[in-house]
């Protein structure tokens, strides 16, 4: 089951199912639910969404104006979670090159804060490259869709939107060069974990597209992670807690080399299998 968060046709927020390339819109006032997050925290996410009933109301995948499916969410991120990853941070700078090869094989992770829900776009909406960068790049990221209780209950496509000329001046400017308005992809819906494939074929593909044609393209899966969901999200709990649930991007595989920087009117489209394609717009400043 696939659940999406979009506007309705009275241009207020909606909760629907995704079926057959359409979106019913789903009935909450007598359900007890208000919200995807609620729906989300409950103890069985997939049963409590089988009760909600439509209202009647289809509308098809293509004419659905969809937002980033969050609300009051906290959005993570993991880092140095694949080997081309590590290379790519390694590359960004000599001084944080042993920083992020100790990273890679520590039983600790880096995990760091990245977005707010007001700093996130859905599909179709603009990502950003900030105006005091010169490199940047988007990083394809299968998400997991966390509960309150730490339960992984689904899984998103994110888009870690870096400035990999600030991180790598100076390690200490991380939060700089990942968080700030509309650094962050989610979408396009969620699906539950029942109704994703194993890990192993969790197929993750980027492309960026400049004035209509592709100038970029990468891919691999999270079966090449180098930890495991679990692992990840027990150390996101140590110590902490998410009263509304979280959102944990998990590092990525596919970074563009040293020689490519997003250019504003770029579109990037990731697609992660069991769950569909996310495509953004960049802007800049």
């Amino acid at each position: 089951m696939q659940l999406a968060k979009l506007i309705d046709s009275r241009g207020g927020p909606a909760i629907g199912r995704v079926v057959d390339g359409h979106i019913e819109i789903l009935e909450l006032k007598s359900s007890g639910f208000s919200s995807l997050q609620q729906i989300l925290a409950a103890p069985d996410v997939r049963q409590a969404a089988l009760r909600l009933q439509p209202t009647g109301e289809r509308v098809s995948v293509a004419a659905a104006k969809l937002l980033p499916p969050i609300d009051a969410q906290e959005v993570w991120a993991a880092g140095v979670t694949y080997k081309r990853s590590q290379a790519a941070r390694m590359e960004e700078s000599e001084t944080a090159a042993s920083c992020y090869d100790r990273v890679y094989t520590s039983p600790r992770p880096e995990i760091f804060f990245k977005a707010t829900p007001h700093r996130c776009s859905g599909q179709g909406q603009p990502v950003r490259i900030r105006a005091d960068a010169t490199w940047n790049v988007p990083e394809p990221e299968l998400t997991l869709v966390i509960s309150p209780a730490m339960k992984i209950v689904g899984f998103t496509i994110g888009n870690d939107m870096s400035s990999r000329d600030i991180e790598g001046d100076n390690p200490l400017y991380l939060p700089q060069a990942k968080v700030y308005n509309q650094c962050c992809g989610l979408g396009p819906w969620i699906t539950l974990v029942d109704a994703m494939p194993e890990r192993e074929q969790m197929a993750i593909r980027l492309e960026i597209y400049r004035a209509g044609k592709s100038v970029f393209e990468g891919s691999t899966s999270a079966g090449q992670m180098a930890r495991s969901f679990e692992d990840l999200v027990q150390w996101l709990g140590r110590d902490n807690s998410f009263p509304n649930g979280c959102m944990l991007l998990t590092g990525t595989g596919v970074v563009p080399g040293s020689d490519f920087t997003l250019a504003a009117g770029d579109e990037v489209a990731i697609t992660i299998a069991g769950i569909g394609t996310l495509r953004n717009p960049v802007v800049q400043g």
